[in-house]
């Protein structure tokens, strides 16, 4: 099992926000430079009307490797 510190979600419903979703967490990234990113899971829900996409991130800090 790989020792985490923090967790980031990054989720949306609407269309336009998951076209955008790749850039935002880019740039959470470059803002984060002293995160190591351990695992990750992408999850996706769907009803009638709605698709869910979520990624979430499981993190320390670099120096606790």
């Amino acid at each position: 099992m790989v020792a985490f510190t923090g967790v980031k979600i990054f989720s949306t419903t609407l269309a336009r926000d998951r076209e955008g979703m790749g850039e935002q967490i880019t740039r959470w990234l470059d803002g984060h430079p002293g995160l190591e990113v351990v695992d990750r899971q992408v999850t996706q829900s769907s009803d009638k009307e709605f698709h869910c996409l979520t990624i979430t991130f499981f993190y320390r800090e670099k120096d606790q490797a």
